[in-house]
């Protein structure tokens, strides 16, 4: 069992950054994938960035691509969310996700991968105008 903690999450004006981290309790294998997922009251969850732990294929949804970055510390055992330029659209809680049922390539369909996988407790970011 992988229980995964979310932190770095709080309030910032637009234009702002944050880091939030990932850590996960157990190892995760190489072989298996990791994203950062968010969600406003009332609507449905999406996909932020989907990473494969062991490197290679990144995705990064088109509304954070260019502000944010995503990557892994293995010693650590820690997944970061490097936020950039945030925006008041940006607000929402946000959700670390690992899964086995990693594809070869990642892509905006990849997220329903997660469904069944393993997942934090979410950290709220809030951007301010």
């Amino acid at each position: 069992q992988v229980h995964l903690v979310e932190s770095g999450g709080g309030s910032v004006q637009a234009g702002g950054s944050l880091r939030l981290s990932c850590a996960a309790s157990a190892n995760i294998y190489s072989t298996y994938c990791m994203g950062w997922f968010r969600q406003t009251p009332g609507q449905e969850r999406k996909g932020v960035v989907y990473i494969h732990v062991g490197g290679g294929s990144t995705y990064y949804a088109d509304s954070v691509k260019g502000r944010f970055t995503t990557f892994r510390d293995n010693a650590q055992n820690t997944l970061y969310l490097q936020m950039t330029d945030l925006k008041p659209e940006d607000t929402a809680m946000y959700y670390c996700a690992a899964t086995s049922r990693c594809p070869p390539i990642l892509n905006k369909y990849s997220g329903t991968l997660y469904n069944l996988g393993y997942w934090g407790q979410g950290t709220q970011v809030t951007v301010s105008s």
